[in-house]
C-alpha cells in the first residue's frame, strides 16, 4: 500500500546529465550523417547507371566540358599506347592481393592529344623488390570506358614527386603533377581526366570499377545503429534519474 502513495519523481545526476546531453545529439546527429550519405550513393548509384547507358562518344566531344558533366560518361578511344611509358598506381588491392593499377598513356589518332588510360589491376610483389611486368598492347586499337572525375582531393601524407624514367610509381592521381610529363612525350593536349577502361577492351587487365565503396544499404544499417544507442541511452538516463521503475512494479504488483 505504501507504493500507491508514491508519486513521480525526477531527479537528474549532474555527471550523468552531461554525459547524456554530449552524447545522444552527438549519436543522433551522426544518424542522420548516415541517412545523409545514404542519399548521396543512391543519387551517385542511379547517375552512374543513367550515364552508362547512353552509347560511348568520342573524347573530343567531351574535352572542353566541366568535370561533373564528364564523370562516369562512356567514351571511345582510337590510338596507341605508349610501350613502357605508364604510371603505376601503388597500393592497390584486389581480392586482398598487393598490386597497382596501370594508368597507361595512349596517343590519340590524328594527333587528337594523349589521355591516361586506367587499364586495371596487375599483382605486385609484395616485398616491393620487384615492378610488376604489364603486358603491352601492340598497334592501334578502339578502346572504350568511362570517364572518372575523382570526388575530391586525394589524402596524402607528404608531397607526390615524380622519379626520373619509365614506369613511374605514384600514390595518388594528381593530374597537375602528372600532366608535365606527359606533356614532354606527346605534346600539350592532355585529356584533364583519367579514362577507366571496360573489361571487354584491349588491353584491359583485372577490372573491378566499384563506383561506391560502401553501399546504401549499410548507411542505413549504420543509422539505425546510431538512432538505437541515442534512444539506449535516453532511456537508461530517464530510468536512472527517476523513480519510474519503482512505479511500475509497485504497480504490477498492487494488481497481482
Amino acid at each position: 500500500m505504501a507504493a500507491a502513495g508514491l508519486g513521480f519523481k525526477f531527479d537528474p545526476e549532474w555527471r550523468i546529465t552531461l554525459f547524456t546531453l554530449l552524447l545522444v545529439p552527438l549519436m543522433t546527429g551522426l544518424g542522420f550523417w548516415q541517412l545523409q550519405r545514404a542519399g548521396e550513393k543512391e543519387a551517385l548509384a542511379t547517375a552512374f547507371e543513367l550515364r552508362q547507358a547512353r552509347p560511348p562518344a568520342p573524347l573530343h566531344q567531351l574535352w572542353d566540358k566541366p568535370g561533373q558533366e564528364q564523370a562516369y560518361l562512356p567514351v571511345q578511344l582510337r590510338g596507341s599506347f605508349r610501350d613502357g611509358e605508364y604510371f603505376l598506381l601503388d597500393n592497390r588491392t584486389h581480392n586482398r592481393r598487393f598490386g597497382y593499377q596501370v594508368l597507361a598513356i595512349m596517343t590519340l589518332a590524328g594527333d587528337a592529344g594523349t589521355v591516361l588510360v586506367n587499364r586495371g589491376w596487375i599483382a605486385g610483389d609484395p616485398a616491393r623488390l620487384t615492378k610488376p611486368d604489364v603486358p603491352a598492347v601492340n598497334g592501334p586499337v578502339a578502346v572504350t570506358g568511362h570517364v572518372y572525375v575523382a570526388p575530391g582531393s586525394p589524402y596524402l601524407l607528404q608531397e607526390q614527386q615524380l622519379q626520373p624514367g619509365w614506369p613511374k610509381l605514384i600514390q595518388a592521381v594528381e593530374m597537375d603533377k602528372l600532366t608535365p610529363p606527359l606533356q614532354a612525350l606527346a605534346g600539350p593536349k592532355v585529356f584533364p581526366y583519367v579514362v577507366r577502361i571496360d573489361a571487354d577492351a584491349p588491353g584491359a587487365l583485372t577490372v573491378d570499377w566499384q563506383v561506391i565503396n560502401v553501399s546504401p544499404q549499410k548507411h542505413q544499417g549504420y543509422a539505425v545503429q546510431w538512432f538505437s544507442m541515442a534512444a539506449v541511452l535516453g532511456i537508461f538516463y530517464f530510468l536512472r534519474c527517476s523513480n519510474i521503475w519503482q512505479l511500475f512494479r509497485g504497480t504490477g504488483r498492487q494488481g497481482q
